[in-house]
This record gives C-alpha cells, sequence and structure tokens, in this order.
C-alpha cells in the first residue's frame, strides 16, 4: 500500500512539474490567453483629410474585432498637431502605460530613431503609417512595421488619367489650343517623400504619355486646403487665363485650387486632379469640382494597421495574419477615378 501511495505521489508530482513548465513555457511564447489589448496611436495631423479617414475606420476595425473575437481593445488615439516633440511625449505616456502596441503616423520621418529607440527598450511593436521612416530605422528592429501606399503607383495612376484624357480629346486640356498644356502644381511638404515622389512621377508620366506640358509655376501648400486655395487665387491673378490644369498631391490642395477658381467664377474647364479619394475628394469628383482622383483604399489601410497592432499585442506571428513585404513593409491597393 505504502508503495502504491508512493507512485501516485510521484506521478503528481511530475503531472505538476510538466503542467508549470506548460505554462511558462506558453507564457514565455506571448501565448497566454488575453482577455484584453492596449493599442496607442498617434496622428501627425488630426485635421488632415484623410488621416481624419483613417482613424475612424482604424475605430471601426477596433469595434469589428472585439464583436468577433471577445477580445477588449483600449485604444488612445491622440493628435500631435503637427509637432514633433508633442508626439514623442506621446509615446513616451504610452509606454509609461504598458500599452501592448503603438501606432504612429510620425510628424517627421527623419527623427523615427528617437521613438524606435524608446520602443525597442520598453519591447513595444510600433506600426509606423503613411508617413514612412527611413529605411535604416526600419531595419533595427523586428518589431517595427510600416503600412502606407506606393507613392509612385499614386503618381503614375493620376498622371495617366490626363494622358488618356489627351489622348481621347487634346482640346480638353489644351483650352487655347496653342499646341501646349499649361500647368500649375501644388504639392505637399517640401521634404516628403510621397510628396516628391508624387510631383516627379506625375509630370514624368505626362510626358512619357506625350502631353506636351508647359509648366506655368507651383507652390509647397503642405497639403492643406487653405494653403492651397491661397496660392491658387495668387496665380490665377498673375497668370489670368493661362492656367489649364493643376496637378495636386493630394485632395485637400486639389478642394483648395477648386475653391479659388470659384472665387474667381472662372468658368473655364480648369482639369484639377488630386490623390487619396478622400470622402471629400469623392464628393468633389461627383459635383465635377475635381476632374480626378487616386483612391486609396481607407478600409484595407485602416484593416492592416489594426491587424498587426493586435497580432503584435497577443504575441501572435504577424506573418500569418497579414502578408508583408520584407517582412514589415504593405503596400495598399489604390485606383484612379475621374469623372469620364
Amino acid at each position: 500500500m505504502k508503495k502504491r501511495y508512493g507512485i501516485l505521489a510521484v506521478a503528481v508530482i511530475l503531472l505538476l512539474a510538466l503542467w508549470g513548465v506548460l505554462y511558462q513555457s506558453r507564457k514565455e511564447d506571448g501565448k497566454e490567453e488575453k482577455k484584453s489589448i492596449r493599442i496607442g496611436v498617434t496622428l501627425y495631423r488630426g485635421d488632415d483629410s484623410f488621416i481624419n479617414t483613417l482613424r475612424g475606420n482604424i475605430e471601426e476595425q477596433a469595434k469589428e474585432y472585439e464583436k468577433e473575437t471577445g477580445i477588449k481593445v483600449v485604444m488612445e488615439i491622440v493628435d500631435a498637431k503637427g509637432n514633433q516633440n508633442t508626439q514623442n511625449s506621446q509615446v513616451d505616456r504610452f509606454i509609461s502605460l504598458g500599452y501592448d502596441a503603438i501606432c504612429v503616423n510620425i510628424v517627421d520621418r527623419s527623427v523615427a530613431s528617437n521613438i524606435i529607440g524608446k520602443a525597442m527598450d520598453a519591447d513595444l511593436p510600433v506600426v509606423f503609417f503613411n508617413r514612412e521612416p527611413v529605411e535604416e530605422d526600419m531595419r533595427r528592429w523586428e518589431k517595427l512595421y510600416y503600412v502606407g501606399e506606393n507613392a509612385k503607383e499614386s503618381a503614375v495612376l493620376q498622371g495617366n488619367i490626363l494622358v488618356d484624357a489627351y489622348k481621347k480629346d487634346s482640346s480638353s486640356l489644351d483650352l487655347n489650343g496653342d499646341g501646349k498644356v499649361s500647368y500649375v502644381l501644388l504639392e505637399g511638404e517640401n521634404s516628403h517623400q510621397d510628396s516628391l515622389i508624387r510631383t516627379e512621377w506625375s509630370i514624368q508620366t505626362l510626358k512619357d504619355g506625350g502631353v506636351p506640358l508647359e509648366k506655368i509655376t507651383g507652390g509647397i501648400a503642405n497639403w492643406d486646403r487653405s494653403q492651397a486655395s491661397a496660392w491658387m487665387e495668387q496665380w490665377l491673378l498673375e497668370y489670368p487665363d493661362e492656367v489649364e490644369v493643376v496637378i495636386c498631391n493630394n485632395d485637400d490642395m486639389a478642394l483648395g485650387a477648386a475653391d479659388a477658381l470659384d472665387r474667381k467664377g472662372d468658368l473655364r474647364p480648369v482639369k484639377i486632379v488630386g490623390i487619396d479619394g478622400t470622402p471629400q475628394g469623392l464628393e468633389g469628383l461627383r459635383t465635377g469640382r475635381l476632374f480626378g482622383t487616386v483612391q486609396c483604399d481607407s478600409q484595407e489601410y485602416a484593416s492592416v494597421i489594426f491587424k498587426i497592432a493586435a497580432a503584435e499585442s497577443l504575441g501572435q506571428k504577424v506573418q500569418e495574419i497579414v502578408k508583408l513585404d520584407r517582412d514589415k513593409y504593405y503596400e495598399c491597393s489604390q485606383k484612379a477615378l475621374t469623372t469620364h
């Protein structure tokens, strides 16, 4: 009898030891079931139309995720209002509160190393989006991701909207019939990679498509509708009846140009093209104020941002949930839209 009890005791001890090892292993692998996740999101500027649309879609993704999984999502979204120091402080706060992952729409892509260093020290995964850190920074750690759109693709699609229009009817762009298409250019930020690439490849696509271009002037409007409107108003005074096409790096600036044309009462069919496909841009397209835009799938955009952050929060393998390029990049789909 004593021998039997001894065997049972040893068996119980072995089972308890095995359970302890399995539990610890599961815990270390990050696979211990969590009932809630905490995600911090910091935006470079909340009043940017495209970013504001993304914000709403990310919030919707979190709600859907809660319904589908039963996992509570605590999400805090803050606005850096274009100030990198403010954003750095927001990230510090997320870290101090023990968030599981953060999503960063960085103000200044050239100084991402500061945020990355702090995140690495805290073992806090970071999903950058819309404003891409330099490649050297992105290579520093395996828990860094970037979700955005291919700026060259955006520009080529935008340029082809005008190329197609010119091939169909050259007079639709060459309004005065002088054999040249006279355009003005409204650019985003001076050092923003998307602004630089969109400008270069939109114009190059027009040239490659055989459109005889003549640049009148251009200006930096920082993605902003009111700044673009001010530039356009000035150009309409300086170059009356000369502007035939307005090429804009985003929809907000395109709408700003349309505002200036409306105020002037210019009835010429000046073609204005943008990029992003924001709700405001699509409304401008519907009413004929804009001739074309390139729509980025903001639902897909928000879904991928959230899925990566949620997967990292739960210790899951991101690559099994989202197909990434080079283990950390995701490019959202885009399509050209026009009034014709």
